[in-house]
């Protein structure tokens, strides 16, 4: 272990490559690494698969609302808002310094960070990660317990979409390169929001690595000079912070609007949530200009986006006026609760208002009911054939699973590893499916 001591921001952006170390080319190019990263993550599968995944409500019908690839995209943008104003700060603040101007490269960090924030996200919501949990816990799960080791074991018992997506992000699946995504040292860790194992998971049983990644991250730390403050407990790169808050400005923002266009929430208090940001005199301004628009929607997008940027320079001010506690590694809570009391107090009452009338709607609950029911029967089946891989059944459904994910291996711990890789990467749409073949109906037709 480390001793604590403040990070430096010449370590902290690092464009060396996970896996492409001896490739490393500090040389200038037409595009930064960083924004290489940026690229590579847009044109890739599984961020396409985003768009197929549940971010709160069902997939879209006649109505539109957020999945995980538009949340995903929204957070990077109001990332890298947040991020550039950090920027102006830090580079005016350290004017002499001959390493101002990688500060330059922190909206690229932060936009990619955000962008790989949710892949590893299973399919069917936020109940999606409690649904593997529990599998463990509670089903079917608990009879390959005397298989694991106490560290595998947790890893499936606290299961955790972060944690997956530095999986995602970094492992070298069957027939892919060393290094995964082969991202740099800064993105990989900027998007590691609980920079700790499920040893030291907290008290929501939120972690940032799986026991199979834990020595990558321990690289990338310590490449980049990030402190190990306790056993197994990292300190934060200080650009997390901002990937952070621009994901807790955009779900709770846009939760209460997609909320409104479904018509759970009505449009006088959704304005009057959003209203609750500025000060009285400016409250006034802002009902005289939406009384331009007739359409309610637009009415309530006027207003969302006004209380997003009051957030992003309101986030951003706090990062630059705690800079010193962040490095240090002693900062505690995160930027939103650090806002002015006005802006806390409005955040507060939309989270509140979607604890009461969002995440137990109607809606909200079929989708996880049926996402419960349709991940632990593909999960029960699945576990299944890696635990007795040479039973009928179990060739069969292998046929079933990518190349890419190791189900051959000789170690059971890996094939289930396996599974939840397959499982986890599902869209909605691609789970359903299986389940309906699996369970006989739905038949292909010839």
């Amino acid at each position: 272990m480390s001793t604590p001591t403040s990070m430096e921001w010449p370590r902290l952006i690092s464009d060396k490559r996970l896996g492409m170390e001896e490739y490393h080319d500090p040389r200038r190019h037409t595009r930064s690494d960083f924004q290489r990263d940026y690229d590579r993550l847009i044109f890739s599968s599984p961020f396409r698969r985003l768009q197929n995944k549940t971010q709160v409500f069902p997939l879209p019908g006649s109505v539109f609302v957020h999945n995980r690839l538009t949340h995903s995209l929204e957070v990077s943008s109001v990332g890298r808002s947040m991020a550039n104003e950090v920027m102006i700060a830090l580079m005016e603040r350290y004017h002499a310094e001959p390493w101002r101007d990688s500060l330059r490269n922190i909206g690229d960090i932060v936009a990619t960070a955000c962008l790989s924030h949710d892949l590893g996200n299973p399919p069917f919501g936020h109940s999606g990660e409690a649904t593997i949990s529990s599998f463990f816990t509670e089903g079917e799960g608990q009879a390959v317990r005397p298989l694991l080791t106490e560290r595998q074991w947790l890893d499936a018992t606290r299961f955790e979409g972060n944690a997956n997506s530095f999986r995602l992000l970094t492992h070298q699946f069957e027939g892919r390169r060393e290094g995964g995504f082969a991202m740099t040292y800064s993105a990989l860790a900027a998007v590691v929001k609980y920079p700790y194992g499920s040893p030291q998971a907290n008290a929501k049983g939120k972690f940032g690595f799986f026991a199979s990644e834990e020595g990558i991250y321990r690289r990338v730390a310590a490449d980049l000079g990030i402190p190990e403050l306790s056993p197994g407990r990292f300190a934060r790169h200080p650009l997390v912070w901002l990937v952070e808050a621009a994901d807790d400005i955009c779900y709770q923002v846009m939760d209460i609007e997609d909320s409104h266009r479904l018509k759970i929430l009505p449009t006088a208090d959704v304005q009057s949530l959003l209203l609750n940001f500025f000060p009285a005199v400016e409250q006034e301004r802002m009902r005289r200009s939406m009384s331009r628009l007739r359409d309610p929607n637009e009415q309530i997008a006027y207003l969302r986006s006004y209380a997003i940027g009051a957030m992003v320079e309101e986030c951003a001010r706090a990062f630059v006026e705690h800079e010193a506690e962040i490095l240090s590694g002693r900062a505690e809570g995160s930027l939103v609760k650090m806002m002015a009391p006005r802006l806390c107090e409005a955040y507060e009452g939309c989270a509140a208002t979607a604890r009461e009338h969002i995440y137990r709607s109607p809606e909200v609950v079929d989708i996880e009911i049926a996402g419960n029911r349709i991940l632990t029967y593909l999960l029960s089946n699945l576990t299944e054939a890696v635990r007795y891989p040479d039973r009928n059944f179990s060739q069969l459904l292998f046929e079933k699973i990518p190349a890419q994910y190791s189900i051959h291996a000789t170690d059971f711990a890996t094939r289930l590893q396996a599974v939840l890789d397959h499982v986890s990467g599902m869209t909605d749409v691609y789970a359903l499916n299986l389940y309906r073949q699996l369970t006989g109906h739905t038949l292909p037709a010839v």
